[in-house]
C-alpha cells in the first residue's frame, strides 16, 4: 500500500452542476484521497438538500476534493474540472437548472486562485468555447457535507435513469480522454 505524505494534502473544491456527476468524475483519478458532496458559496449555515434545491440559499452543489499535488496536480484538476462540465451556462448544467448547479471554483489557498484565473483566461483565448467563461471564482469559506444519501451515488445506483443517461457517459468522456489518470479497478 502507497504512503501518503499528509503534509502534502490540498483540497478545492468544484462546482459544475449536480454534485453526483461532479463527485462520479473526481473519484476516478489517481491521486484524488477523498471527495465529499456538499454545499458551499452561500450565506445559510447548515444547509438541506431541500433548502439548496429552492435556489435561494446562494450555495451551490460542490464536491470537495482532498488530493496529493504529488500525485496529481492542481492543472490536472482544472483541466479534467473543466472538460466535465459546460463552464459558460449560467445557473444550468444540461437539464440541471437553478443558481445551485452554477459553475464554481472554491480554492484554499492563493496559489490555487492564480492558477484558475491563469487556466481560465488561457481557456477563453483558445476559442475553445464561444461563449464567454463564467466560472464563480472564490475562496472556500465553508463547506457544508451534503446528506448522506448524496454520497457515493453513482456508485451506490448505477443502473438509475439519471446514473444511465447524464452520469455514465460524463465519466466515460472523462476515462477515454485522461484514461492516464484514471485509477486501476480494486478487484
Amino acid at each position: 500500500m502507497e504512503k501518503i505524505n499528509l503534509q502534502k494534502i490540498e483540497n478545492v473544491a468544484f462546482g459544475g452542476g449536480c454534485f453526483w456527476c461532479t463527485e462520479a468524475v473526481f473519484l476516478m483519478l489517481k491521486g484524488v484521497i477523498t471527495v465529499t458532496s456538499g454545499y458551499a458559496g452561500g450565506k445559510l449555515p447548515n444547509p438541506t438538500y431541500e433548502q439548496v434545491s429552492t435556489g435561494t440559499t446562494g450555495h451551490a452543489e460542490v464536491i470537495l476534493v482532498e488530493y496529493n499535488p504529488e500525485m496529481i496536480s492542481f492543472e490536472k484538476l482544472l483541466e479534467v474540472f473543466f472538460d466535465s462540465h459546460d463552464p459558460t451556462t449560467l445557473n444550468r448544467q444540461g437539464n440541471d437548472v437553478g443558481t445551485q448547479y452554477r459553475s464554481i471554483l472554491l480554492y484554499t489557498m492563493p496559489e490555487q486562485q492564480q492558477l484558475a484565473e491563469g487556466y481560465i483566461k488561457k481557456l477563453g483565448n483558445s476559442k475553445k468555447y464561444n461563449k464567454p467563461i463564467i466560472t464563480e471564482l472564490v475562496p472556500l469559506e465553508k463547506f457544508y457535507p451534503a446528506e448522506e444519501e448524496h454520497e457515493r451515488f453513482y456508485a451506490r445506483h448505477p443502473e438509475e435513469g439519471y446514473s444511465t443517461a447524464i452520469i455514465k457517459p460524463k465519466t466515460e468522456k472523462i476515462k477515454e480522454k485522461y484514461s492516464k489518470l484514471i485509477k486501476t479497478p480494486k478487484h
